[in-house]
């Protein structure tokens, strides 16, 4: 039997806590953290019978981006346990795979975060997919994630927000980001030379950007972090989104401008007509700063994999510049 010692939940409590949702013969034999996870914790349960599922923990005191989230409201549309199941059901109520929700607890009686259990898709990422061997196997697998992102984004309204908060727009999809996007700025601007010299031009570009875009009444429903470590493979090449906290309606080049970034080559299985480039510069303007700083904060805040983090601000940071250039 192993256990993680740093846990969320002790033995016992899991083992209740698993009998209590699937039953007495389910019997718990192994709980192992998973890594990586910046917002949420994540632990694989197995249990004798050879049933598997996950654990997934919302604890915003574990949560690389707590100080965020407790003082930036516009940040907080990417967490909690609330968001993971209002989309949960959203995205299965239009036919898009997410894991199953087997059970959740939010009565804060036992502790002070919200926790539940989640469906164990066996597989990979569509990610390590990239370098498959088999053309034909790779050629029909992302274009069955193509056709289910596209599906997804093809779902609209005239108000941009979350499923069940619309916002009754006191401002736009495009200056909510600037307000994010320039306090990224100003947080990179401390620890990183290149850009603390490139300050005054940088925040200037991303409203002159921003200045350029014209008004618009329609929004589609994005995942809005969608990177290919973002979307599961199960064994069947079936694929599934995961990390759905975030997703609600906006404009659909932010979700397109960062699948480019995070795709590159393989973008070209969700390219579609009728983009703004505009905005899809702005966007992508907005998704580099964003990565410089959040790169910053999770090698400032002890992130397990520091390379990652250090590689990620590095890598954007060049972009930044680079892009400074490019756009002007």
């Amino acid at each position: 039997m192993r256990m993680e010692m740093d846990s969320h939940i002790t033995y016992i409590e899991l083992k209740e806590y698993v009998q209590r949702v699937f039953g007495s013969s389910y019997h718990l034999a192994e709980q192992t953290k998973s890594q990586g996870g910046a917002q949420k914790a994540i632990y694989k349960v197995i249990c004798t019978n050879g049933f598997a599922c996950m654990l997934y923990v919302w604890d915003i005191s574990s949560n690389y981006f707590q100080e965020e989230l407790l003082s930036e409201p516009t940040f907080q549309s990417s967490y909690g346990s609330s968001l993971f199941t209002m989309n949960t059901d959203f995205l299965h109520n239009h036919g898009i795979r997410t894991p199953a929700l087997y059970d959740l607890n939010n009565d804060r009686k036992r502790h002070h975060f919200d926790f539940a259990l989640v469906e164990y898709i066996e597989g990979k990422t569509a990610e390590d997919y990239f370098q498959h061997t088999d053309s034909i196997t790779k050629e029909r697998l992302f274009q069955r994630i193509g056709d289910m992102v596209s599906g997804m984004h093809q779902i609209e309204r005239n108000m941009y927000g979350k499923v069940h908060n619309p916002n009754h727009k006191e401002t736009t999809c495009s200056k909510l980001k600037l307000i994010d996007a320039a306090k990224s700025l100003t947080y990179a601007s401390k620890y990183l030379l290149r850009v603390k010299e490139n300050y005054k031009q940088l925040l200037e570009k991303l409203y002159e950007l921003e200045s350029q875009i014209q008004p618009r009444s329609r929004y589609h429903f994005i995942h809005d972090e969608l990177g290919p470590n973002h979307i599961l493979v199960d064994h069947q090449m079936q694929p599934c989104l995961i990390d759905i906290e975030g997703a609600g309606f906006f404009d659909l080049e932010h979700e397109h401008s960062f699948i480019a970034l995070r795709f590159g080559e393989f973008y070209r299985y969700f390219e579609q007509k009728n983009l703004d480039p505009i905005r899809m510069s702005f966007y992508r303007y907005c998704h580099h700063l964003s990565l410089v700083a959040g790169g910053l904060k999770l090698l400032h805040r002890q992130f397990p994999d520091q390379q990652f983090a250090r590689n990620l601000a590095a890598y954007h940071s060049k972009q930044v510049i680079e892009m400074l250039t490019e756009i002007r």
